[in-house]
């Protein structure tokens, strides 16, 4: 993949994850915060604001705050910098899938980073799925965008190491 399709799809990615980031947790700070919990779906999906001090789920809230902001900010934000120097050097890195799911979790990381510089150290969650007492932690979009882009990860070098595993049981036999 070119420089400038890889730097376009980099782009694209981080500035939907953040943009979009930005605007969910924009309304639910100003419309879930003052309120109640919404209920949807019959219970299934539940809007409520919860500031969050420590990282995904709440680990490490506890933890004492210049702990949480060398953790939670200056260690992630430079692991974000790492992350996307590798995406952007890296050979390994030149398939489109590849590249999604990295720009994914940088974007999505990104999202909450902002959000903690902006916070004063937290991050907005907003957001409860489940039936019953089987329920998520209460997450936002950035952590979606996380999930979503280790999700790619995984399945599609998964898959490419199952092709490859294929290819070189084919090699065997002839």
């Amino acid at each position: 993949m070119s420089r400038f399709k890889k730097a376009v799809l980099i782009g694209v990615v981080l500035s939907s994850c953040v943009g979009c980031d930005r605007v969910t947790k924009t309304v639910a700070e100003n419309h879930f915060a003052s309120s109640q919990p919404i209920h949807l779906m019959g219970d299934v999906l539940q809007f409520q604001y919860t500031p969050n001090e420590g990282g995904f789920l709440g680990l490490g809230a506890e933890l004492p705050a210049p702990v949480r902001f060398w953790l939670f900010t200056v260690f992630v934000g430079a692991a974000l910098i790492g992350a996307l120097g590798f995406v952007w050097v890296s050979q390994a890195m030149n398939h489109p899938v590849n590249i999604l799911g990295v720009s994914l979790t940088i974007g999505g990381g990104l999202g909450n980073l902002i959000d903690r510089l902006l916070n004063g150290g937290e991050v907005v969650d907003f957001v409860n799925v489940g039936v019953g007492d089987l329920r998520t932690g209460i997450f936002n979009l950035a952590d979606v965008a996380i999930m979503i882009g280790a999700g790619v990860l995984l399945v599609w070098n998964a898959l490419l190491r199952k092709a490859d595993k294929s290819k070189n049981d084919q090699e065997q036999l002839t």
